[in-house]
């Protein structure tokens, strides 16, 4: 996928969401359900360094294979957009899919352990087996980069998300 087709999702929040953003470019990205102890520690990551991200000219978008309704009692004051995509439409159309080896990688597992296994939400829509992808996509609909993850702890970290920002001005 070089190109993406303008499109507005709304939020879990009822935010309509511009994909791509015609102002700034945004990195999209595919974490797996609500209540993933592995995406729950990555997102803290960018929690803590989005007024960096923001800094940067990038938009956080993050989607879940989750409905609205499980996402509601995970998300809390995330200060980036949250979609739900629980018949994982957008994840058909960018190429993100799901492995049972997902989450037996070490990377995995540690992470997981750090997430904390006592708020993992047992019967997700769209299975415990998805992978994280990262799109950086320009406010042309360019994707300016991409990485689709192998194991459920491979995605970008906040240095990569602004290397990848920095190298789109230059």
């Amino acid at each position: 996928m070089r190109l993406v087709a303008p499109r507005e999702v709304l939020s879990v929040c009822g935010e309509a969401v511009a994909i791509p953003d015609p102002k700034r470019r945004v990195h999209l990205q595919f974490r797996r359900f609500a209540g993933c102890p592995i995406c729950n520690v990555h997102l803290q990551s960018i929690v803590r360094r989005h007024d960096e991200i923001a800094g940067a000219g990038v938009r956080e978008v993050v989607v879940f294979h989750s409905t609205d309704e499980e996402l509601r009692r995970y998300v809390g004051e995330l200060p980036f957009a949250v979609i739900g995509d629980p018949d994982k439409a957008l994840y058909a159309e960018f190429g993100v899919g799901t492995s049972p080896r997902s989450v037996l990688h070490p990377r995995a597992l540690a992470a997981a352990i750090r997430g904390g296994m006592g708020t993992v939400n047992m019967h997700p829509t769209g299975g415990h087996l998805g992978l994280p992808a990262d799109f950086l996509i320009g406010p042309d609909g360019r994707v300016l980069a991409c990485k689709r993850g192998r194991h459920a702890n491979d995605q970008w970290t906040v240095d990569e998300v602004l290397a990848y920002a920095g190298s789109a001005n230059a």
